[in-house]
């Protein structure tokens, strides 16, 4: 039915791999489709190689094309491909404009409101979060259903799919970077070293769990031979650092820093030599999701239903307090409750589920078999 079809989404990491599984569900209803992907040129590694898809189109959202003469002229560049059907799989200003003014004949899925109207159907996103005014006071609605789910609905109601074929978060890397990333590997931990990999930053200041509790599980990991290596982006090197700093077993050879060192690709091949991951609710825990990486995931601010790490064999340990979720960036609390729905994670439970998953698993990622359909992950209320 459709033969050019273009999906966009220029949000953030986590938001990029979550569509995934909905590219793999056009795939198999539109076998013969020119099938795109239009994304942030910053988060190219993640989508580029991605098999579902015939074109990887890329926008310096930050860069050259946020100057409005060349965003203007990026439009036309869309124009110009003639897309018949044009899915837009985050509701904010740019990718709502470029959807709208794409020319398609058929334009679906989230928009804002002025662009809404060039739409030939809007969707609503029961995954995001809403707000609802009651007088002077503002309720904080949490989403009600995981991501993926909700792009299926967009496929669904405004596609007209019936099949879907879900194959969870799903993300390929090339030879060159297998090669490098098991070389690093293998430079910086001795032969047979089981290695739990550590990303402690996240967008949010109230989706970190404390710095000084990281550094008490390191220290206890690294203790009992296990290596410990901790990854991130330039922007988390500062929290790293001050995390090292708290720990014990800073200078032992078991533990290495890579943070700010790797690009996307080399994170996603470093980690599938890793055999758990102790993360916070951010873009590189949907990586190790795609990678098929155990992982150990603590939600404070962050709202459950909507992005649970996407796989059965992770556990997300969530706060205990009645303000969770608030979704706020910033906690308004001060004092000893500020961040308390983070404090009051304690590490004896966060240990309490890697052993459980060590002793499950227990290998490198990349040896565990993947199992298809099995997605919701297991929630731990403290």
């Amino acid at each position: 039915m459709y033969k050019k079809i273009l999906v966009i989404n220029l949000m953030h990491l986590g938001d990029l791999m979550l569509v995934t599984p909905a590219l793999r569900t056009l795939r198999k209803n539109f076998p013969t489709a020119h099938i795109a992907l239009l994304a942030d040129k910053k988060l190219a590694d993640l989508v580029q190689l991605n098999k579902h898809i015939d074109e990887c189109i890329l926008i310096d959202k930050k860069g050259a094309d946020d100057k409005l003469v060349n965003f203007v002229k990026f439009i036309f560049k869309i124009r110009a491909k003639k897309f018949d059907l044009v899915i837009n799989l985050h509701r904010n200003e740019r990718a709502s404009a470029l959807a709208a003014f794409s020319g398609a004949e058929k334009i679906v899925g989230y928009s804002k409101p002025i662009f809404s109207n060039f739409f030939t159907k809007v969707m609503d996103n029961p995954s995001i979060a809403h707000h609802i005014k009651h007088g002077l006071k503002t309720e904080y609605v949490p989403g009600s259903q995981h991501q993926v789910k909700s792009h299926f609905d967009v496929l669904r109601e405004a596609v007209g799919i019936t099949e879907f074929d879900d194959g969870g978060l799903e993300m390929w890397i090339d030879d060159a970077t297998k090669i490098n990333a098991a070389k690093i590997f293998n430079e910086n931990f001795p032969p047979n070293t089981k290695v739990i990999a550590f990303n402690i930053g996240a967008s949010w200041q109230t989706k970190r769990w404390l710095d000084e509790y990281f550094a008490i599980c390191a220290d206890k990991l690294i203790r009992r031979g296990y290596g410990v290596a901790f990854l991130g982006g330039s922007m988390d090197v500062e929290i790293v650092n001050a995390c090292v700093e708290k720990m014990r077993e800073k200078n032992n050879p078991l533990l290495k820093i890579f943070t700010g060192k790797f690009t996307l690709a080399m994170v996603a091949g470093f980690l599938d030599k890793c055999v758990l991951f102790l993360t916070t609710d951010s873009g590189p825990m949907h990586i190790g999701v795609a990678r098929n990486i155990p992982i150990v995931t603590m939600f404070g601010a962050s709202p459950v239903p909507g992005f649970y790490p996407y796989d059965a064999k992770d556990i997300l340990i969530k706060s205990p307090l009645p303000c969770h979720p608030c979704g706020q960036h910033t906690c308004p609390k001060s004092g000893a409750d500020n961040l308390a729905c983070m404090k009051k994670i304690p590490v004896e439970t966060v240990m309490k589920y890697v052993d459980e998953l060590l002793n499950n698993y227990g290998q490198p990622a990349e040896k565990i078999p993947r199992i298809y359909g099995t997605y919701q992950c297991r929630v731990v209320d403290v």
